[in-house]
């Protein structure tokens, strides 16, 4: 995400460097570039010409630190307006204080609302929570079952009635929660391909019978304005509490994320951040901001980090580094701990340092597929003792992993090499990780291992 907008102010930046001072000269031009830059990353133009007017009274008032250069004040004061435009703190879900919640899903067909509930649904139940859902698209021929098939691949219970009143269904709803101590009830609302008015009636009957603690605006991303322009209508209609982003992968410009809030003075709660039932992220302005500017975003790596890997094998695993122990099975270890993290793209991208044309390069993850196959296709001795494969066992591996011979001798290769850069990691040798990620086909620029 964010690609295309991050290139082009990491350009802004880059002209500044060297400069002794920040000149009204090249504050305009900086200015200039910058405008440029929002606009065609899909930014509202009214926001974009917010941005700039309080990016040169900052710039040109007390607020510049002395200290920094050019480059460095700039991208200060950037930061600080585009935390203050997304708002400075995450907005948490609201809950009642007595069970249960009832969460409105809103937006329009085709933004992901239907899936977005079941993402939301186990994000709740990983937080220690109990939800259940409930589809009232009457309209919509199978809407209610898709939601059952997505709530059956997460977990999620559903309430399903015969009736096409979305009030009684409602009703339904909050009766199963009380039965079966449900604490969140996430009501996936009848969505249409435009705003009409027959739409809107609905959703504020439905509003005012059971008064919702959150009304949440589901935008598909890629639609940049169209997604504004509509996330307007619907809190000047329903009072929207907050908005969940989604296809925020698919999006390489951002402006949505980056207008919304202005737009409907409500905060940005979720993104969803790829097509996996556990691919949203609540919103953190901070984070989201630091990765528009290529900074990176380490806090989020490092949450990631911790749900994918497993402490007690991290601590094997680091025991037997030190014993020079590493086997291909740990290997294999380690490249399903990278998978869960998620898509390879969205990892690089938390990555503090990244040059910007590894930043937005697409990794082939089905090489990493390939290679857990290699391993899996030797014998548990052949795995702790990979100098016994010889010719005829690597052809037998080649055949029962769909590879060739080529590939398994390259594995070797690289594991090889590996057990290589693990030693030189201990002895500090600074750009071990960027060849590790060479030698194993991930990109990795200059300023990778930063």
């Amino acid at each position: 995400m964010f690609e295309a907008l991050t290139e082009k102010l990491q350009k802004t930046f880059k002209s500044l460097r060297g400069e002794g001072k920040l000149s009204e000269e090249h504050l305009n031009q900086a200015l200039n570039q910058i405008r440029l830059a929002l606009l065609e990353g899909d930014v509202h133009y009214q926001v974009v010409e917010q941005v700039t007017a309080n990016l040169r009274r900052k710039a040109l008032g007390k607020e510049v630190m002395l200290s920094l250069s050019p480059d460095q004040q700039v991208l200060k004061i950037i930061r600080d307006e585009l935390i203050d435009l997304l708002g400075r703190e995450p907005a948490p879900l609201q809950f009642s204080k007595k069970p249960p919640s009832l969460i409105f899903l809103t937006g329009l067909q085709g933004s992901g609302k239907t899936t977005t509930t079941g993402k939301l649904g186990k994000w709740l139940a990983k937080k220690g929570r109990r939800p259940v859902a409930v589809s009232t698209d009457v309209r919509r021929p199978a809407a209610r079952e898709q939601l059952s098939q997505i709530a059956r691949a997460v977990g999620l219970p559903v309430v399903e009635k015969e009736s096409n009143d979305p009030l009684e269904l409602i009703k339904a709803a909050r009766r199963e929660a009380e039965l079966s101590a449900y604490d969140v009830i996430l009501v996936d609302t009848q969505g249409r391909l435009h705003i009409d008015e027959e739409l809107m009636r609905e959703l504020e009957a439905m509003k005012k019978a059971y008064s919702p603690v959150e009304t949440l605006f589901v935008a598909d991303a890629m639609t940049g304005q169209d997604a504004v322009k509509s996330a307007g209508t619907f809190h000047e209609r329903l009072a929207t509490t907050g908005v969940i982003l989604t296809k925020m992968d698919g999006d390489a410009r951002g402006g949505a994320a980056l207008s919304i809030r202005w737009v409907t003075g409500q905060p940005v709660k979720f993104i969803g951040t790829g097509e996996k039932y556990d691919a949203l992220e609540p919103f953190h302005p901070d984070r989201i901001v630091s990765r528009i500017l290529g900074m990176g975003d380490v806090l989020s790596l490092i949450e990631k980090a911790e749900e994918a890997v497993d402490r007690g094998k991290a601590e094997e695993l680091e025991e037997k580094l030190r014993r020079a122990e590493f086997t291909l099975e740990d290997f294999r270890d380690q490249l399903r701990q990278l998978k869960k993290m998620g898509p390879l793209e969205q990892v690089l991208d938390m990555i503090p340092g990244v040059a910007p044309e590894v930043r937005g390069a697409e990794v082939d993850e089905r090489r990493i597929t390939r290679l857990e196959a290699i391993i899996d296709s030797m014998t548990a001795k052949e795995r702790r003792r990979p100098d016994i494969l010889n010719g005829k066992r690597r052809k037998r591996v080649a055949r029962g992993s769909g590879t060739s011979v080529q590939e398994v001798n390259q594995l070797l290769r690289q594991y090889a090499e590996m057990r290589r850069l693990m030693k030189s990691l201990q002895g500090g040798r600074g750009d071990a990780m960027r060849k590790l990620a060479q030698r194993f086909g991930l990109p990795a620029g200059r300023q990778a291992a930063r």
